[in-house]
């Protein structure tokens, strides 16, 4: 297929199905260079601590098993009595693996008032996945460690752990298909509503409601380079609009990595002020990676839904772990109960196969159940293995934490020397706000061209040439990857490099393939 047509059929695709088309033609690249895909956001990185104690959990836990029954491979069961004790000795190696759990253990039942035998057989168990998720919303004791992991990352001080309440999902992605399909069936968002949407944000959340099960009117609060990437007081100020129902953020923002600060929380705090109706719903996976970072769900915490995935910071994405958190006392339970008679009959139908009292289902129980088509309730929820890599992850973060946790300020280190390294080489300023996250950069590409020469060759690129062209020659000359901007809701012109999944030498090579092209088109236009 040739240019012209290849450009042609990707146009209509989302951002992510282009850099999948660019990653294919740059396979075989002009220069026989190296791909380097710099699109997707997964990093390069992993958390060793926690999968290592997984392995030795399953050990573990296969040992239990085995004194119930053993014939060949086959097992039996865990017992609970004096599991914690069996538990110590078998982790009397005295390794930092064993000493982790150990440790894990103790700050459990300690912090917690936990008991010792009944956490061990959860995890064990967990691991183990023999057993369905049991409550199916999230495991007893572990909800009350990922709530001290959410407070502890995500509240900046705020006291909230006791009063939320979680639901361990597969991934960020699927707590956001799960809430707005709960919100659709619960009659909280309908076709027509208007919904506020922070842009440039992450592609499929600009998809999601306006496909056809949802039909709602999406508002852009558009942020751009002008301000680095900040939203502004006037932008966030179009949500105060009566007739818009809610407001959907990444925060920090993807593909801009900025966090809100804290004017924007304020002026946040007094929508709802205005607003007591207004529902938010918050993506805050980018977090860790901002100093003292501080979630629009710690400062309304009852008009938010907060959305969180262990994918980025613990190199994760495989594992599809993340989580919905809502507070106890919310606004979505008492927009519920106060739906015109007919609806809420309606949905007491629906729920009566779960619950006795449906009327009285928390929103968030709703969100599971909706999950698994309300009938397969009983079989729903993260399974289990998926439910215990998250407690092991919160437990690596909450026992380093006090200290000053090592591997949270790595991984924050990597992606800013690849940040630096990008824009030194290009030549670009670099944004020094504290909260810039720099998991990502946007390039804008015709600023560039003006910097780098005129505002003539500026214009003859605008001109000229669509966004695929760029995307395209830069995949299929030097095997370089990048994502397109305006899939985001970005304006024309504006690449996302992602910081996260390359090597730290490999964003000097991104930024001389940026530059290389640029004179391509610059001598185009000086012999044209």
């Amino acid at each position: 297929m040739d240019q012209k047509k290849l450009e042609q059929s990707t146009e209509q695709l989302g951002a992510f199905e282009i850099s999948e088309a660019m990653l294919e033609l740059a396979q075989h690249n002009e220069k026989n260079n190296s791909v380097l895909d710099a699109g997707r956001g997964n990093p390069n990185w992993i958390n060793t601590k926690a999968r290592l104690a997984f392995a030795r959990l399953i050990e573990f836990g296969v040992a239990e098993s085995r004194r119930t029954i053993l014939q060949g491979d086959l097992a039996g069961y865990t017992i609970l009595d004096n599991i914690s004790t069996r538990f110590a000795k078998f982790l009397d190696n005295g390794d930092a693996v064993d000493n982790f759990l150990l440790e894990s253990l103790e700050f459990v039942a300690n912090k917690f008032n936990i008991n010792r035998d009944e956490f061990v057989k959860e995890i064990t168990d967990g691991v183990i996945g023999n057993n369905y998720p049991v409550p199916s919303r999230v495991l007893k004791h572990s909800e009350k460690i990922l709530n001290a992991y959410l407070q502890s990352t995500l509240y900046n001080g705020v006291d909230l752990a006791d009063k939320t309440h979680i639901f361990p999902t597969e991934g960020g992605s699927a707590a956001i298909v799960y809430i707005f399909n709960s919100l659709r069936v619960n009659h909280l968002l309908n076709p027509g509503d208007k919904i506020a949407v922070s842009t440039p944000i992450f592609t499929p959340y600009l998809q999601i409601p306006v496909l056809n099960e949802y039909e709602m009117v999406e508002v852009d609060l558009t942020s751009s380079a002008k301000y680095n990437w900040k939203i502004q007081p006037d932008e966030l100020a179009k949500v105060s609009d009566p007739d818009i129902k809610a407001l959907f953020l990444v925060n920090p923002s993807n593909p801009g990595s900025m966090a809100l600060n804290e004017h924007s929380l304020k002026q946040i705090e007094q929508l709802i002020a205005n607003n007591p109706d207004l529902i938010i719903i918050t993506d805050d996976v980018y977090g860790t990676f901002v100093d003292n970072f501080q979630s629009v769900y710690s400062v309304v915490p009852k008009n938010t839904l907060l959305v969180y995935s262990y994918s980025k910071l613990f190199g994760a994405t495989g594992w599809r772990v993340g989580m919905i958190a809502a507070h106890e006392d919310n606004v979505f339970d008492r927009l519920i109960s106060q739906l015109p008679q007919h609806q809420r009959a309606e949905l007491d139908a629906r729920y009566a196969l779960n619950v006795l009292a449906p009327a009285e289902m928390n929103f968030i129980d709703r969100i599971v159940a909706d999950s698994r088509a309300v009938g397969l309730y009983h079989t729903a929820g993260l399974s289990t293995p998926q439910q215990l890599m998250e407690v092991l992850f919160s437990l690596n973060y909450l026992l380093e934490a006090d200290n000053g946790d090592y591997y949270v300020e790595a991984s924050k280190a990597i992606v800013a020397k690849r940040y630096a390294a990008l824009f030194t080489n290009l030549g670009i300023s670099t944004n020094i706000s504290p909260y810039n996250s720099k998991y990502y950069a946007l390039i804008d590409i015709y600023q560039l061209a003006e910097q780098r020469y005129d505002k003539g060759f500026r214009a003859f690129l605008v001109e000229n040439f669509e966004q695929i062209d760029f995307l395209y020659k830069l995949s299929k000359k030097s095997g370089v990857v990048v994502m397109d901007g305006a899939g985001f809701g970005a304006a024309e012109g504006i690449i996302r490099v992602s910081e996260a999944n390359l090597p730290d030498d490999a964003y000097s090579q991104v930024a001389t393939a940026i530059l290389d092209l640029l004179a391509d088109y610059n001598y185009q236009y000086k012999h044209n």
